[in-house]
């Protein structure tokens, strides 16, 4: 199916003969590509990480000094995972504490088993007997097992589901964003895991913690056989939930408003491709639509004198009225993809304004 939708696409372009002569821009060295992995924590890890019993089938570790308890919703779990402070310190003394708290029943040894009930996970550190120094930790946080009763995040709307993406060209680049509810505001992006055919992509978390910008290496001229993945780890308190999402670039990319919108002629509205968008056109091309409405309505408005589309890249208007809006938005002739924002001209009889 997904080789089907591939072929299509390249069909449906029109490269230049010059086209093959054009190389690939080198992603590898561009500065994009260079930003920090994200593997977001927490809390800091050491250099050797408390452990769980690999044994345990709901029991996973997540990331170093991160383990994930799988329970079933709607029952009042009890469950035990077994915590290792490390090789390090087998033969020493050592006393464990959770959330910096002293446990109602001491727990003592390099292995220990503790107690989490229903969703109360938590910070496990482990301290030397002696003195109280401090050796290691283990976060445990609880995921409810089948992942389908979410609470962090909003549904953008119904079957959209909760990750929004999109990229203004061909180049790789794309921005996710989400938005936690009202009571889980204060909720942390954990990890992010990026990536395609098992490849991992390079993101950065978004400074508030909603969103990511990754840079994808492939090149634009190449198509697409493998979606991209991305999972997103999300927590609060000790209640881990993961949202995920695949898509393929070209699902997403939506360019970028039109510039240079002008009039000439008293009626010929004309415009530009977006600077960031591919080039060639005539292998990157774009379609147009076009929208006029009544002078004080929106460009987003239902009601409409003319509504029209052109792969040109300028648009003569004959109405009758001399109040009116002219919109234009783009979209990727060739997958029909997102459309840009709008651009927009109010014409106030012989005053134009764009």
């Amino acid at each position: 199916m997904q080789t089907n939708s591939t072929h299509t696409l390249h069909s449906l372009r029109t490269s230049p003969a010059s086209l093959s002569d054009q190389p690939c821009e080198n992603f590898g060295s561009s500065p994009v590509v260079k930003m920090r992995s994200l593997i977001l924590m927490v809390l800091c890890a050491g250099l050797c990480y408390a452990s769980s019993d690999s044994s345990q089938d709901n029991v996973e570790t997540l990331m170093h000094n991160v383990l994930v308890l799988r329970v079933p919703y709607g029952q009042g779990t009890r469950e035990y995972v077994r915590l290792s402070c490390g090789e390090a310190y087998e033969n020493q003394p050592v006393v464990w504490k959770k959330d910096g708290e002293e446990l109602e029943t001491p727990l003592q040894g390099n292995q220990v088993e503790v107690l989490v009930e229903e969703m109360n996970g938590g910070n496990y550190t482990c301290h030397r007997g002696s003195d109280g120094e401090y050796l290691n930790h283990t976060v445990i946080l609880v995921q409810l097992d089948p992942d389908n009763r979410t609470v962090i995040l909003e549904e953008k709307s119904p079957g959209k589901g909760h990750i929004h993406c999109s990229a203004p060209n061909y180049k790789g680049s794309f921005h996710c964003t989400w938005k936690r509810t009202a009571s889980r505001s204060n909720a942390a992006v954990l990890l992010v895991k990026a990536e395609r055919n098992s490849e991992t992509i390079a993101c950065e978390l978004d400074a508030d913690g909603s969103g990511i910008r990754c840079q994808d290496a492939s090149c634009p001229y190449k198509e697409e056989q493998h979606q991209i993945s991305l999972t997103i780890y999300i927590h609060i308190d000790s209640r881990l939930e993961a949202y995920t999402k695949a898509f393929y670039l070209r699902e997403i990319v939506r360019p970028e408003a039109l510039p240079n919108l002008r009039i000439s002629n008293g009626k010929v509205f004309s415009w530009s491709y977006p600077d960031s968008w591919e080039k060639p056109c005539t292998y990157f091309g774009l379609q147009f639509q076009v929208k006029v409405v009544q002078k004080g309505l929106s460009c987003h408005s239902e009601t409409h004198i003319l509504l029209n589309t052109t792969q040109e890249t300028k648009y003569e208007v004959n109405v009758k009225h001399n109040k009116y809006v002219f919109c234009v938005r783009a979209q990727d002739k060739y997958t029909n993809g997102p459309f840009s924002h709008w651009s927009h001209c109010t014409v106030d009889k012989n005053t134009v304004e764009c």
